[in-house]
């Protein structure tokens, strides 16, 4: 009998314990982190993923076809316009400009000779030695060898051209690719790979997209495009290590189409690139800033989303009242920029609103620090 009523007393007490558990972890879990609604300034920042080119970039093709005898250039490095980076078998190609330049004069040799028989024809003729038809045909060949002079000499330009073609140079000042031949390789103008790519890097372009509702919120905001090039602030880029590249950038261009596929405006950023740290075919992060004057901010751990629709749960009366509102597009990835919905003195629910219901009542941590 005993037994049973200690047994007794000892589920009481255990009940009672477990509910003044429950009842301060209930106490515990009815604080929330509130704030009250303030306007402030703020910078965002908004990531787009990057492609990286040189200002000018050259795939060098052989503009004749021939074994290469010499490459003049390392991989890699920094070459200057007008360069010679390789040597085509010049040896043909000098055997074709010497008979063109032999043909020429043999041309201008016949030409003379055709221009004598004409004067000397004219005065057979005018003394009626000759016909008229021995005449004409002295004229009909000058006008032969003029024509013959001036293929002969297109020929030689033809044929010089092609000579100097042996020395393939840079058109351009910048930094070598790898090189996929080798001396003896048969090159010509139809090779699938350039003999070198040659890539201007002393300035790089950062191409990247942006979504077409974004593209007409900044136009929105700028009024045109031309307006949004000149006054955008000045881009960071983050490279593909992680790390801010130390100079900015300037957007510079703006697709004025948008592309079918994607539903993207294509957008290029300008860096100067002094130091050569970043190259033709990289990659990056481009970092666009956005700065907005006396706006209401709230972190986005005080939102919830229903349906698409965007809430809040200001307290009212110290109860959870859910509130629907608008935001801006443009976030920082921690805090909404609070477009409708709100007003100055409001308070909200700092975080967790997605785990509390309508009408729960709210108990600030504050409080339950001032009360302990």
């Amino acid at each position: 009998m005993k037994r049973k009523i200690l047994t007794l007393i000892i589920g009481a007490a255990a009940l009672t314990a477990c509910n003044q558990t429950q009842e301060k972890t209930s106490q515990k879990e009815s604080y929330y982190e509130t704030m009250e609604v303030t306007r402030s300034d703020r910078t965002l920042t908004t990531g787009y993923s990057a492609a990286i080119s040189g200002v000018q970039t050259v795939e060098i093709r052989p503009q004749i076809s021939g074994m290469i005898t010499d490459i003049l250039i390392e991989e890699g490095e920094s070459v200057t316009k007008g360069q010679v980076l390789f040597v085509i078998d010049q040896t043909p190609y000098k055997a074709a400009y010497e008979i063109a330049v032999a043909n020429v004069k043999s041309a201008e040799a016949a030409l003379s000779t055709a221009k004598l028989i004409l004067d000397s024809n004219k005065d057979l003729y005018e003394q009626d030695v000759v016909s008229e038809f021995d005449l004409m045909t002295a004229q009909n060949d000058l006008v032969e060898a003029e024509a013959k002079l001036a293929l002969c000499k297109a020929e030689e330009v033809n044929a010089s051209n092609n000579l100097s073609y042996t020395e393939v140079r840079s058109p351009v000042n910048g930094v070598a690719s790898m090189i996929p031949y080798r001396v003896g390789a048969l090159v010509n103008s139809n090779i699938a790979q350039p003999l070198v790519t040659v890539s201007d890097d002393s300035r790089v372009y950062a191409y990247f997209s942006m979504a077409e509702n974004q593209m007409l919120d900044m136009v929105q905001q700028y009024g045109s495009l031309n307006n949004a090039i000149k006054q955008m602030p000045e881009v960071e880029l983050i490279m593909s290590n992680g790390d801010k590249y130390e100079h900015t950038g300037k957007i510079n261009a703006i697709s004025g189409t948008i592309s079918e596929s994607t539903g993207a405006v294509s957008i290029r950023a300008v860096f100067n690139n002094r130091n050569h740290l970043l190259r033709n075919g990289g990659s990056g992060t481009i970092i666009i800033p956005m700065t907005l004057k006396d706006c209401i901010v709230i972190p986005q751990a005080a939102t919830y989303e229903l349906q698409d629709r965007v809430f809040v749960y200001k307290v009212v009366d110290g109860k959870a009242s859910a509130t629907e509102i608008r935001i801006s597009p443009q976030n920082n990835g921690v805090e909404y920029i609070v477009e409708d919905g709100l007003e100055v003195g409001d308070v909200i629910v700092a975080e967790g609103a997605g785990l509390i219901k309508e009408g729960t009542e709210i108990r600030s941590k504050s409080e339950k620090e001032a009360e302990e």
